[in-house]
């Protein structure tokens, strides 16, 4: 049965999305068999492929109203082991036309459900915000990573996603847990990001990945050509931190068992 982890920060800009694209790359290059959910409405990952979101036949958003099934909007990428459930701003309206369902915190488990055995690892890009997608998100998930940018203001409303996990583990998901938390946007030259990166330590531990992502002009580049960077520039420094991120977790996950 796979696992699955969501990218969750309801602060924007944080390198979620590219963390959740590179680290689905790595761990598919690593030989596990991983399926990316773009369950944003920006669609940043799914461009982040090089699929036009705009010219989608069938997205997230019609798996989550159980208007398609899991295997008709799951799409193949260009790295083996990997596919992606692809997503656009359709998404944004689950918000709304999910009020009114039954149940309506479990649609995507159940949207899930019966392809989480085809793979080992099924990563989940959520919103910058704490809304209805974000809480399906959690409901499903046995697990979070948390991106956090070594910033002023890195830990700001982190409180409040603590105090949302809790509530879905309280009365939703029991079993979720933290995998960890990754530091994007380092740059070892300032006092802030050192500053920053003492404080989220005291925070949160031995949860914290010791290898930080530092800011790289390759990162950011990557998704203009509709490629992960392992494919835009291999040996950059943000790709190779990518890498060592996913062997990482995979220690963590397969040795540890969280």
């Amino acid at each position: 049965m796979g696992k699955i982890f969501a990218f969750s920060n309801q602060k924007g800009g944080v390198g979620k999305t590219t963390t959740a694209i590179n680290l689905a790359t790595y761990v598919a290059k690593l030989g596990r068999k991983t399926l990316l959910v773009d369950f944003d409405p920006q669609g940043n990952a799914t461009s982040g492929f090089g699929i036009e979101k705009n010219q989608l036949e069938a997205n997230c958003y019609d798996l989550l109203m159980s208007e398609a099934t899991a295997e008709q909007v799951i799409m193949p990428t260009m790295i083996d082991n990997l596919s992606i459930i692809p997503s656009n701003i359709d998404l944004a309206a689950a918000e709304v036309d999910l009020v009114s369902v039954p149940f309506r915190e479990s649609a995507l488990k159940r949207a899930l459900e019966p392809i989480v055995s085809n793979y080992d690892y099924i990563f989940i890009d959520c919103p910058p915000s704490l809304g209805l997608i974000t809480l399906n998100a959690l409901t499903v998930a046995n697990a979070v990573i948390i991106p956090i940018q070594s910033e002023f203001f890195a830990l700001e409303g982190l409180v409040q996603l603590m105090n949302t996990i809790k509530i879905v583990k309280q009365r939703l998901n029991p079993q979720l847990y933290i995998n960890g938390v990754i530091l994007t946007m380092y740059d070892k030259r300032t006092t802030m990001s050192k500053q920053v990166t003492s404080d989220i330590y005291k925070y949160f531990g031995d949860k914290v990945y010791p290898i930080p992502v530092q800011r790289n002009i390759k990162l950011v580049e990557s998704p203009s050509f509709g490629v992960p960077v392992v494919l835009h520039a291999p040996h950059s420094n943000g790709a190779l931190a990518y890498e060592t991120l996913a062997k990482e977790f995979l220690t963590r996950e397969e040795n540890t068992n969280g």
